[in-house]
């Protein structure tokens, strides 16, 4: 969306061509996508050897490949959209906040110029003052050098301002005896929040030094937003006005509590990631073993996974509120309802009942038709399940028609796993469709403009490609 309102078009031309390339690269890994997870599981019930991390690879590379080209040269097959702007982020846009930051011996931007800090802002932060030495200011010339210590103050939109604080390495600044809060008591969780000083709140005509408010509240202020002007004041010496925007830090538990206090009414839930203490290695460090203890069959993928995600919040790299907030509880309750639904056609004799109608179709069929008929049943089902769903469904049906047509199991199962995993047609099947839909302001149609041609494509590669990497017999 940012580089549509840069490149000034309608992100239209960008978000569905993304989401299908998030789907076609899921394609190549066993933990791309769910459906992959799950064929590899009913592969292991079946014959006793699951499809490991890289089993997916060789067709999944090829099928991504073909199709970043093809969305590359045919994306102007969508209409340009215009997407949903009356989204609550939008309507509570707000581009001139100013916060505090200290230049530390461990700062990225030391010894670097104020033109370096502005980049790594991408342009959305802006040094309005340095101060050094005590109260002495120096003019935040484009060329001025930052130096050790050194404290600006900077204005921009939260997103800004976080790349600025994050990318620069800078520490935010600890005014008075004030200091960016961390956990101190077992559940106490760190967060910041955006509020408006209300008409009879006691903030008003007072600076945060005045009120002591870290001591006294346990509340950090990280940055103010003052409309139609510029703040040119140290935070801690800002003096509040009704109207003003506050972000401020604390236990997320007791802040409603310390909003009352202030006369301050909160702004709508939204992430503001200004002042989070984050590591960016830990999370990949822990996204890399989790994968190499799947890869090299140390684990199962469930088990190395479900360990990762533990690991997040142990490292407090995420808080557990979110990690909550994250599970999609609804998509886990369907998924457990259709194990058992999946379990009981192959108890029952429906499997085999669906895999003699498919087969009867298939006799007429040459080898190459028979795979492409289960890769487009699975493609035709998915809108109406889900992905994950869908695999549950047509793997049992997929092996058992293999079998009655004197095929080994391996390319019908892998052709499930890509038909589930691919579906190009509507914006209900697959969650990366669903969350485009809004802000490219595409019509359920759209979604056949681009993806029926893509649909094609990958039944006409991905078949071939199946059966190069596992021979039918």
């Amino acid at each position: 969306i940012q580089m549509a309102r840069r490149s000034h078009v309608s992100p239209s031309r960008f978000l569905m061509p993304m989401a299908f390339g998030a789907l076609l690269g899921g394609l190549m890994t066993q933990i791309g996508t769910s459906p992959n997870i799950i064929v590899s599981r009913l592969r292991g019930e079946m014959i006793g050897h699951p499809f490991t991390m890289f089993d997916f690879t060789p067709v999944g590379m090829i099928l991504t490949a073909v199709g970043l080209v093809f969305l590359t040269l045919f994306y102007r097959l969508l209409p340009e959209r215009q997407g949903l702007s009356g989204t609550m982020d939008e309507a509570l846009e707000i581009d001139n906040y100013t916060t505090e930051a200290e230049v530390t011996s461990e700062s990225s931007v030391l010894d670097k110029t104020v033109a370096d800090l502005h980049a790594l802002s991408e342009g959305g932060a802006l040094v309005t003052a340095i101060m050094r030495g005590g109260d002495r200011r120096s003019k935040p010339l484009p060329d001025a050098l930052l130096q050790r210590g050194d404290i600006l103050l900077i204005e921009g939109d939260p997103q800004a301002l976080d790349r600025a604080i994050t990318g620069g390495k800078l520490k935010l600044h600890a005014n008075d005896k004030r200091k960016q809060k961390e956990p101190t008591e077992p559940g106490e969780e760190i967060g910041a929040i955006e509020a408006v000083i209300g008409e009879t709140s006691p903030l008003i005509g007072m600076t945060a030094q005045n009120l002591a408010m870290s001591e006294r509240f346990g509340v950090n202020l990280l940055a103010v937003s003052r409309t139609g002007q510029r703040i040119t004041e140290r935070l801690g010496e800002v003096i509040l006005r009704f109207g003003d925007v506050l972000v401020l830090q604390g236990d997320l538990k007791r802040l409603p509590e310390r909003l009352r206090e202030f006369g301050c009414l909160p702004l709508a839930e939204r992430t503001i990631r200004l002042g989070d203490m984050r590591i960016a290695i830990v999370p990949i460090l822990i996204l890399v073993t989790a994968m190499g203890l799947t890869a090299f069959g140390v684990l199962p993928v469930a088990i190395a996974f479900f360990a990762a995600a533990v690991a997040m919040v142990l490292f407090k790299t995420l808080p557990l509120r979110e990690a909550y907030d994250s599970v999609e509880w609804p998509i886990l309750i369907m998924l457990a309802a259709l194990i058992p639904v999946s379990e009981s056609l192959s108890s029952t004799g429906g499997t085999v009942l669906i895999a003699d109608w498919l087969s009867h179709i298939a006799k007429q069929l040459p080898p190459y038709g028979a795979l492409a008929l289960i890769l487009v049943a699975a493609m035709a089902v998915t809108p109406f399940l889900n992905n994950a769903a869908t695999v549950l469904v047509m793997a049992p049906i997929a092996a058992t028609f293999a079998t009655q047509l004197g095929f080994r199991p391996d390319a019908f199962l892998m052709a499930v796993a890509i038909g589930a995993g691919c579906d190009f047609l509507t914006p209900i099947g697959h969650q990366c469709n669903t969350l485009v839909m809004g802000p490219g302001g595409y019509k359920f149609g759209d979604y056949a403009r681009l993806g029926l041609p893509l649909s094609f494509l990958v039944v006409a590669v991905g078949v071939p490609a199946i059966m190069y990497f596992w021979p039918l017999s």
